[in-house]
């Protein structure tokens, strides 16, 4: 009886074990996840994630560490186009720090494809494969300046977004490093400013 007293006293004392394990507040954790999420989608899909919602009842929250929970869950946004896009989350967030790390999203198959492809819709109007390949052709040429034949196949041009509103541009050809010497296949990468068409960035390898 004296030791059961003893550790009851212990549990509900202020300064007990029990006040110094208190768990993380789970709304503070789910806030500071979904937060993150949110910040998430609009870093990579911009002003196409629109309207972000979670969804109460998928959300678990998973307490580990005395100062860490975990929370996974489901949401949905609004995409460019209008319709719903589908996502599932998770994070870890550290009530010591204030702080979330380990997040994860990801978006339902065809309506992520959807949203990327409709993302991806700059302005071609002045961007030109023909002044990629030139510039690459350039830099060919400096790398060998006996260069013979350069060809460029154009099926293999492929298009998708750079940095900084950019549009990179990737193909492959063949290089004949000097007449007489066998064809070489390589591949090149460039960066074009699309309302100019200017080529920023060129790079090929061999």
């Amino acid at each position: 009886m004296k030791l059961t007293s003893a550790l009851l006293f212990t549990l509900l004392a202020p300064g007990g074990a029990a006040a110094l394990a208190a768990p993380p507040d789970a709304a503070r954790a789910t806030e500071r996840c979904e937060q993150e999420v949110s910040e998430n989608l609009r870093r990579l899909r911009g002003r196409d994630a629109k309207e972000v919602q979670f969804l109460a009842a998928r959300r678990v929250v998973t307490p580990g560490s005395d100062d860490e929970t975990g929370i996974r869950g489901e949401g949905r946004y609004r995409g460019a186009n209008g319709a719903g896009v589908s996502f599932s989350y998770g994070c870890a967030y550290d009530a010591k720090s204030d702080s979330t790390s380990g997040v994860v999203l990801r978006e339902s198959g065809a309506q992520r494809a959807a949203a990327a492809e409709k993302a991806f819709d700059p302005d071609l109007t002045n961007v030109s494969p023909q002044a990629c390949e030139s510039a690459a052709a350039a830099a060919l040429k400096k790398l060998h300046p006996r260069v013979g034949r350069i060809n460029f196949g154009s099926d293999s041009r492929r298009l998708q977004p750079a940095e900084s509103g950019r549009v990179e541009m990737t193909g492959a050809g063949s290089v004949e490093r000097a007449p007489g010497m066998n064809l070489i296949p390589f591949s090149y990468r460039c960066e074009l400013e699309p309302r100019s068409g200017r080529v920023v960035a060129i790079s090929t390898k061999e």
